[in-house]
């Protein structure tokens, strides 16, 4: 999971909201632009704008790295797989979007307190709850997705792979299924860890 790292930084000092929506707007806009071109430009901008505010942040460079270690192997099968069959450009646009979504996500928690991060989304929810959510463990559960985004990265890259291997590669259906079987394995195991600890998110 990713650690805060304490630091005065204009990043760190960053309402953690203004850091969710900017997540989510990059993430957006990487994902939503169809040409080739224009989505390669901004996966670039993305990716070197992220190691300015990393820079910024006061963040170590092997820490920063340290965000994408778990998807090294994954990042050079699918730039090898996507060289052989749609070419260099798409090979660099699919490492530099994940790459970039992974280490801005990495980023926000690196700079935010679990729990300012927690209370930011709890208020950002609040909307919700007449509809019948609890903000509270809504937010809880976001923030710990976010902290986790490396290793749910991960999982959907390599359980795309093992499908393009087996010929199932335009199947939403064969992608989806085992991500979500393995991400609610992984949120069970983390609710048992929360249990154990008697942690109740109403309380604060």
């Amino acid at each position: 999971m990713i650690p805060y790292v304490p630091g005065e930084s204009p990043v760190h000092r960053c309402p953690p909201g203004r850091k969710i929506l900017a997540l989510v707007a990059a993430g957006t806009v990487l994902f939503a632009l169809p040409r080739l071109d224009l989505a390669l430009a901004a996966a670039l901008l993305a990716l070197a704008a992220t190691g300015w505010l990393y820079r910024v942040a006061g963040i170590p460079g092997r820490l920063m790295l340290a965000q994408l270690r778990p998807l090294a192997w994954i990042l050079a099968v699918l730039v090898l797989v996507q060289l052989a069959l749609d070419g260099w450009q798409a090979g660099l646009l699919v490492t530099a979007r994940l790459s970039a979504l992974v280490l801005l996500a990495g980023l926000v928690t690196l700079t935010t307190r679990s729990s300012d991060l927690i209370e930011a989304l709890q208020r950002g929810l609040v909307w919700a709850k007449p509809l019948g959510a609890n903000p509270a463990k809504v937010g809880l559960a976001i923030a710990l997705t976010l902290r986790f985004i490396p290793v749910l990265a991960a999982i959907a890259a390599e359980v795309r792979e093992a499908q393009r291997a087996r010929g199932l590669e335009g199947s939403l259906v064969a992608l989806t299924v085992p991500v979500v079987v393995r991400m609610l394995k992984m949120s069970d195991d983390i609710a048992a860890a929360i249990d154990a600890r008697s942690y109740d998110p109403d309380r604060g």
